[in-house]
């Protein structure tokens, strides 16, 4: 649904809306980058839950060190594969 200012003043919801009532939500999604935000946010979802919801140290240069350490901590886990799941009914 549209805001009450749509055809006024636009906000950015309502310009997507447009889109997707024009082309399509997959379209949509294509144009707008929606897609690459998800793996985005799935790949900080993962880290989050292997590494935890922040960083331990204080300083620039260990911070950058521990995220490197997280980095190959969290490469090593797609190196050995994902377990393999078995859907329960």
């Amino acid at each position: 649904m549209l805001s009450n200012t749509a055809s006024t003043a636009p906000t950015q919801r309502d310009h997507h809306i447009r889109v997707i009532a024009e082309t399509g939500r997959m379209a949509w999604q294509r144009s707008s980058g929606y897609s690459q935000r998800a793996k985005v946010e799935g790949q900080i979802g993962r880290w989050k839950q292997a590494l935890g919801d922040g960083l331990r140290f204080h300083t620039d240069q260990v911070q950058t060190t521990e995220v490197a350490i997280g980095v190959l901590v969290l490469n090593r886990m797609l190196d050995l594969g994902r377990p393999e799941s078995v859907r329960l009914t």
